[in-house]
């Protein structure tokens, strides 16, 4: 391959590598218009491809968004009265400023008392089925009551939220103007889901080069598609346009933290093939939500690297997609920049004003 100055590869080349990578992948190059990702087939399974976000956010027809909702969702969301001591909130361990998710390695709830999982990014669960690791909540309307009443959580009973909220006259008004009725715990469910579904991270690097920018990735970025497409295997269960094909796997992920055992997804169907399997979680703006895994074990996403080059640890029920991969140095350097260019663009955001 002909270069340019000092050895580099010219910007002419650059720009043509990145248009038959993006042929290659199948992404039509026309600026500014979004393809749906088709299918594509690894190793004999068929999978979508990656690519941009559809434009529209899924949100079911009984709680549909509107401005009042959104509003009463997000001081609610930023809310410690839904908790025992008036002080845990949902933005407390799903923090805007640390991605939506918790920086501790597994979340602290009433008390100071320790769960035994990282909690999750908010990031693009709206386009979620199921909710939380282990996929018992099959909405967010579900998921965003059930901290308040676990124990080690916000450790509350719906009742008594209700009736807490119910004597501040602010919230009084807002659910008859939003809602149409008084304070009840399938209101601050609906309120919660309508602000939550508004966290969207897109327009990343990686949606500007597939919609046609060649220029929005470096060649360290595409070089590392190229990996998470092929040899790295990532887009197995990394697929769709949210990174994710909502699916459980156990990876052999290392245990730690309070719980000797976390049996995952198992909890939740009772099949010996579920035991110790998790959720696939979305990978966008994954910089911004250290540490990972579903117990938080792995602080750095070289880490996370290095973890699946092995091939995860053996145990009984892991996963067959599960395998050493033999990345070279440069590969997990290549992977770990296109990993960054999914961070989507900022979101602008001021904290609300909480009624008293």
């Amino acid at each position: 391959m002909s270069t340019g100055i000092n050895g580099k590869i010219g910007p002419m080349v650059c720009r043509m590598m990145g248009l038959i990578l993006m042929a290659l992948i199948g992404i039509g190059s026309e600026p500014g218009v979004a393809s749906t990702p088709g299918m594509i087939t690894l190793e004999g399974h068929t999978i979508p491809d990656i690519g941009p976000l559809p434009t529209a956010v899924p949100a079911p027809p009984t709680n549909l968004n509107y401005a009042a909702k959104i509003s009463l969702g997000k001081q609610l969301y930023f809310d410690g009265r839904l908790s025992q001591n008036n002080a845990i909130s949902c933005a407390f361990c799903h923090n805007p400023v640390a991605g939506f998710a918790d920086p501790n390695q597994t979340s602290v709830g009433v008390g100071g008392k320790r769960g035994g999982r990282q909690a999750p990014t908010v990031y693009n669960t709206a386009f979620n089925p199921f909710q939380f690791w282990d996929g018992r909540a099959g909405s967010l309307e579900e998921q965003a009551i059930g901290p308040i009443h676990n124990p080690i959580e916000m450790a509350e009973t719906h009742e008594n939220v209700v009736v807490k909220l119910s004597k501040i006259k602010g919230y009084q008004e807002q659910f008859q103007s939003a809602l149409g009725t008084g304070v009840n715990i399938q209101g601050i469910a609906e309120a919660i889901a309508a602000f939550e579904r508004t966290i969207i991270s897109t327009n990343s690097a990686f949606d500007k080069f597939v919609l046609g920018d060649p220029d929005a990735m470096g060649e360290d970025a595409q070089r590392g598609m190229a990996v998470f497409k092929g040899k790295g295997r990532c887009i197995l269960c990394h697929n769709g346009s949210n990174f994710t094909d909502n699916q459980f796997h156990n990876l052999g992920v290392p245990q730690v933290g309070p719980m000797e055992e976390d049996l995952g997804r198992y909890y939740v169907t009772l099949r010996e093939s579920d035991k110790g399997a998790f959720k696939t979680p979305t990978l966008r703006s994954i910089i911004e939500s250290a540490p990972y895994m579903h117990d938080g074990v792995f602080k750095t996403l070289e880490e996370v690297v290095d973890f699946f080059d092995k091939g995860g640890n053996a145990n009984p029920q892991l996963s067959p997609l599960m395998k050493p991969l033999g990345l070279a140095p440069q590969e997990k350097t290549d992977l770990i920049a296109f990993l960054k260019a999914l961070t989507g663009e900022s979101i602008p955001f001021e904290f609300p004003k909480l009624p008293e």
